[in-house]
């Protein structure tokens, strides 16, 4: 099904999708994402992706105040600025491994993240190792009948992923350059 974001009744359907374990293609800050509640979309979303199962994807969280959640530490200050917005980062989590999460800039997103109260996966519209998809009649034509829902924002092109850092150990490091430049040595 492609539903319009800006049609009355969307906001309802992509929650509704969601909660019921659903995957939905919609916009996600700078480019179009697969986005599914976590945990239960995972297989799913890797499936769809053509990705090796066990790989983890990006998390989106409505806010800095959900940190808690996930970790134990804080986010570095010279990172705070940057949320909301298109910058990843990679915590330690509490179970030993690591966690990516983002806060989105779109209000929307953030507001749908609060009302479904769990995280959401997000990851660019291709396959595995393939370019992004921008255009929505390509989006639609591939990955209609994959996905649940796709909510269509119109094209976005020469978009940029997010940005990705990691600190979950001592050295902050700069995995992925995209929308926001950071400068390796002023992180």
């Amino acid at each position: 099904m492609v539903i319009n974001k800006n049609d009355r009744n969307a906001f309802n359907l992509i929650l509704d999708t969601l909660r019921r374990g659903g995957i939905v293609i919609m916009h996600c800050d700078t480019m179009y994402g697969i986005v599914g509640a976590v945990p239960y979309t995972q297989e799913r979303i890797a499936e769809i992706k053509g990705r090796g199962h066990g790989k983890q994807f990006l998390e989106l969280i409505p806010g800095i105040s959900w940190l808690h959640r996930f970790i134990d530490g804080e986010m570095p200050g010279s990172l705070k600025k940057y949320w909301p917005g298109t910058l990843t980062v990679i915590f330690p989590d509490r179970k030993g491994g690591t966690i990516a999460l983002r806060v989105p800039d779109d209000a929307f997103l953030q507001k749908l993240i609060l009302a479904l109260g769990e995280p959401v996966f997000s990851t660019s519209v291709n396959k595995t190792g393939e370019r992004p998809l921008f255009r929505i009649d390509r989006i639609i034509s591939l990955y209609g009948s994959k996905v649940d829902l796709i909510v269509d924002s119109g094209d976005y092109n020469n978009s940029r992923p997010s940005t990705i850092v990691d600190v979950s150990s001592e050295k902050i490091l700069l995995v992925r350059q995209g929308v926001i430049i950071i400068d390796k040595t002023g992180i």
